[in-house]
Formats: structure tokens, C-alpha cells, sequence
């Protein structure tokens, strides 16, 4: 059973990440011949308060 963790700022629509579910699971089944029922996908959501790039958090800039 494959996991798959999606890591991103928030802010997406419920559509955007809807999408994002189907295409990396239907993505997952093809690459790996799991079937789609068994896919597991977990979508992680960061406030830009939570992420930073060469010491600066986001929400800093």
C-alpha cells in the first residue's frame, strides 16, 4: 500500500487540492501497478509563519 505525503504552503482551494489527490494517486497506480484503492495520499499544509528559506521565514517577506 503506497503512502504519499504532499508537503505545501497553505492556501489552495478544496478543487486544487481535490485534483491534486486524484492526479498523484491515478499517477501512483500507473508508475507502481498498486491499485488506486490502496493509495494513500496525505496533504500537509504549512502557514508561511511554519517555513523559511535561507533563514527567513516567509511571512517575514
Amino acid at each position: 500500500m503506497p503512502y504519499v505525503t504532499v508537503k505545501m504552503l497553505e492556501g489552495r482551494s478544496e478543487d486544487q487540492k481535490k485534483a491534486l489527490v486524484e492526479k498523484v494517486t491515478r499517477s501512483v497506480s500507473e508508475t507502481t501497478g498498486a491499485a488506486e484503492d490502496k493509495i494513500v495520499v496525505f496533504i500537509e499544509e504549512m502557514t508561511k509563519g511554519h517555513y523559511a528559506v535561507g533563514g527567513k521565514r516567509l511571512s517575514d517577506q
